[in-house]
């Protein structure tokens, strides 16, 4: 009895621990005014300004300015002196809250991708999880928006925007279903080909990924002369995902690397008009002005990576974002790692601000930029009245890892918990060893 009653012991220790962040709740809507003054104010659009006062009212920010009158009666005011505000950061490509675990070592938290290779009418946002493990660990890292992408072979999907405190996928949507993504095949024969010590012929890599990406074309040619027919005679739900896409309410969204996939991409922009973004692209900066000649936008996924080419320069990756800011091409910096899970994205802005670009440069590259590429440029990114009031407020630079300390964030004005597993976990063991 006593064996069994430990066991049950042990198991319900587990389960609090496992669910642990359940009694964290999402705030609720903002009524009302507030104000935030005293602040270092870094609005997003590459603009400073000191001494800075925000006026929030009803979730959306009213005014911004030095010297606005704070009223004297029962207002909440956030005084923020010595401190640094910023609009809330912008997660541009990944995986939240359909991959919990990355390597699908657990299936059963995940819901990332569907099988086949013409996924046009799959939607990230039906299989979002607010209540990802992740999530928390983000907005104390500043990340308040993130577009959640679905993942497999070729046309994968539609991505969502979603805000980081939510009880559900309803309440999380930002904005959704703002793009396709088509996950470009290979164009690189690798050294070797078949399996070492077979018998198996090479594969011709760059044949195979032409043939795929000759299919695509098909297939977006037969969805346009579909939806160019008055009538159906059945309707096809792969060609109506991509009526959006046709008019240009949605983007195209191209995960490719080298410089012949940006060159396919290219080819894709003049046969059928399509909005493209380029998401990797780590080569483009051989390519910028082709970019911009073509109005793509970029997303640069991984900062802290090696070069794609042998011999390119070891610090390339760090150095690409100042050459695209200087060809004038839109882009915006993430973070894919899979063991950071997303939490370093101020800091890979702050590389590339060591690299050539100025600090609001960079902060632009994961705020203001990644609104406009994300379409959403209008209600947030930047710290500007009429827009949603999405700011973080961090006792130092917040592309600095020694002094970003994120101390309070606000989603549409809501003020959002900072806690998490790991501060929780934190708290758990400073009371354990007496440090409390």
């Amino acid at each position: 009895m006593k064996k069994i009653l430990s066991v049950i012991l042990f198991v319900l220790s587990f389960a609090a621990t496992a669910f642990a962040q359940d009694d964290l709740y999402p705030a609720p809507e903002n009524k009302g005014m507030f104000f935030i003054k005293n602040a270092t104010l870094h609005v997003g659009n590459g603009q400073v300004i000191e001494k800075a006062t925000i006026q929030v009212n009803n979730g959306k920010i009213e005014k911004v300015g030095q010297d606005l009158p704070v009223p004297a009666d029962n207002v909440k005011v956030y005084d923020v002196k010595g401190k640094q505000v910023y609009p809330g950061l912008i997660l541009s490509s990944s995986e939240l809250g359909i991959l919990e675990i990355g390597g699908n070592a657990v299936r059963g938290s995940n819901d990332f991708q569907e099988l086949g290779d013409y996924n046009t009418n799959i939607r990230s946002i039906v299989a979002y999880n607010a209540d990802s493990r992740i999530i928390g660990t983000l907005r104390a890292n500043g990340i308040l928006l993130a577009n959640t992408v679905p993942q497999g072979n070729l046309l994968t999907g539609s991505s969502s925007v979603v805000q980081l405190d939510a009880w559900n996928y309803e309440d999380a949507v930002y904005k959704s279903d703002i793009g396709i993504f088509f996950k470009m095949p290979e164009l690189l024969n690798h050294p070797g080909g078949g399996f070492s010590g077979s018998q198996t012929p090479p594969v011709d890599v760059v044949k195979n990924g032409l043939e795929k990406i000759e299919q695509v074309r098909q297939f977006f040619r037969q969805a346009k002369g579909y939806l160019q027919e008055a009538t159906h005679i059945e309707t096809n739900l792969k060609f109506e995902a991509l009526r959006p896409l046709f008019e240009k309410r949605q983007k195209l969204f191209i995960q490719c690397d080298i410089v012949r996939q940006i060159l396919v991409a290219i080819d894709f922009v003049k046969e059928f008009g399509f909005n493209v973004v380029l998401v990797g692209a780590s080569e483009c900066y051989q390519v910028a002005d082709l970019l911009k000649q073509n109005n793509m936008a970029v997303i640069l996924e991984q900062e802290h990576a090696l070069p794609t080419a042998a011999d390119d320069d070891v610090d390339q990756p760090y150095k690409t974002p100042a050459a695209l800011q200087k060809a004038g091409v839109l882009f915006a910096l993430n973070d894919e790692d899979e063991t950071t899970r997303y939490r370093n994205l101020s800091f890979n802005a702050g590389t590339a601000a060591t690299y050539g670009l100025t600090k609001e440069e960079a902060l632009s590259a994961i705020t203001l930029n990644a609104a406009k590429i994300l379409g959403i440029d209008d209600r947030t990114g930047s710290i500007e009245v009429g827009k949603d009031a999405n700011i973080i407020v961090s006792e130092g630079d917040i592309l600095d890892m020694k002094t970003s300390i994120v101390t309070d964030a606000f989603i549409q004005g809501r003020k959002v918990s900072l806690e998490n597993k790991q501060t929780q976990l934190y708290e758990r063991y400073k009371y354990k060893y007496g440090l409390k």
